[in-house]
């Protein structure tokens, strides 16, 4: 009961980011996954590593193997390009780019858009919050 309480608590918190945000919404977004990992697993501690680890993993996907980095590059603070289209991305650095992590809504439905591309699933928050410890440790 008492994970449930801390889980529920995490998420009102999670809801309640400012609109607004660069490097510190991005700080903010690492908070309210945090919480929501201590929840579920008290012991673990969100690390840059493992965002890495996240990002340039390739996943097989219909047959074909696929990346954060086929389309953001090595560097995510430097200019993506996407694998199919060719448009360029932004960088996914908040420091880089203020509109990173902006918008609440807008991270969320990336997140969902993205993961589910590349992992066929959904990300769960201690993976979001692992890739966005990484995001922000890239200067």
């Amino acid at each position: 009961m008492r994970k449930f309480a801390y889980v529920l608590l995490a998420a009102l918190g999670f809801f309640s980011l400012p609109v607004q945000a660069d490097v510190d919404g991005a700080k903010q977004f690492v908070k309210q996954y945090a919480a929501l990992v201590k929840g579920v697993n008290p012991s673990y501690v969100l690390n840059a590593e493992a965002g890495r680890a996240f990002y340039i993993k390739k996943h097989t996907v219909k047959g074909k193997q696929v990346a954060c980095t086929d389309c953001h590059g090595d560097n995510p603070a430097a200019v993506g390009k996407h694998s199919e289209t060719k448009k360029k991305i932004a960088s996914l650095s908040p420091v880089v780019n203020p509109k990173r992590f902006s918008n609440l809504k807008k991270t969320e439905e990336t997140f969902d858009i993205h993961c589910n591309d590349i992992l066929e699933r959904n990300c769960t928050s201690q993976e979001k919050g692992d890739y966005i410890v990484y995001i922000l440790s890239i200067k």
